[in-house]
């Protein structure tokens, strides 16, 4: 599988998005659309961009009994996007119902990946305020475990996980990365963060990237360093 840098299209319009996807005149990034973008301008937004010619990571992180969330993902599944995700915290069942929704009459479906811990997450809040007593890299693996087990594709995990899931669950399962800082950029509101070289290192397959990006002053430019860095 060929590793792909993910922008983080984090705006609350449509206009704002595709002022910003417009600057790019040579590559057309895989783009994730999250809740922000989704919720302020609903479906249109994601065939616009399918469209335009992107790939689509359509981050909503579904968490519901499993049938809600099995007739969400039937609806998903209409949009054509390339990726979307569930948090691994509903369940086996859940993930198993998120798969069977996904999978259109003729057996094709987006890559379905499961969220394991939140990047803002650290292992101190997860224990005292959730009540979740395994270490943060225990409950991680054990999340990723059960993805695979469910049949998902892969995981949502900080960069600083991606080799253990991969130890844990064969080279084959996908590590999607957000966290990823430049090492001379800020790392904001997240805890667990690395920089595009080292998430190659430990084994991401995708990285997603926004506001390194997408506040950059020369967002493209910023585009191209993290693709050299990380995929090279």
């Amino acid at each position: 599988m060929g590793k792909d840098v993910i922008i983080a299209c984090d705006f609350s319009s449509a206009q704002a998005t595709f002022d910003f996807l417009d600057r790019f005149k040579e590559e057309k990034p895989f783009v994730k659309i999250g809740m922000e973008l989704y919720y302020a301008e609903g479906p249109s937004i994601v065939k616009e961009i399918k469209k335009r010619g992107h790939k689509i990571f359509l981050d909503l992180k579904l968490h519901d009994i499993p049938n809600t969330v099995k007739k969400s993902m039937s609806v998903l599944s209409g949009l054509d996007v390339d990726m979307t995700n569930l948090h691994a915290a509903g369940t086996i069942d859940m993930m198993k119902a998120a798969l069977e929704g996904l999978t259109r009459e003729d057996g094709t479906r987006p890559i379905l990946i499961a969220v394991t811990q939140l990047t803002s997450t650290s292992e101190e809040r997860m224990q005292n305020e959730l009540l979740i007593n395994a270490s943060i890299n225990d409950t991680i693996v054990k999340y990723a475990g059960n993805a695979k087990q469910a049949g998902l594709d892969g995981v949502v995990c900080s960069p600083l996980e991606a080799g253990m899931v991969k130890d844990n669950c064969g080279r084959e399962f996908i590590t999607v990365t957000p966290g990823v800082r430049f090492a001379d950029g800020d790392v904001g509101d997240q805890v667990r963060v690395t920089t595009p070289a080292r998430a190659k290192e430990i084994g991401s397959d995708y990285i997603v990237v926004g506001r390194p990006i997408t506040a950059a002053e020369d967002p493209v430019a910023a585009y191209r360093r993290c693709v050299s860095e990380f995929v090279g």
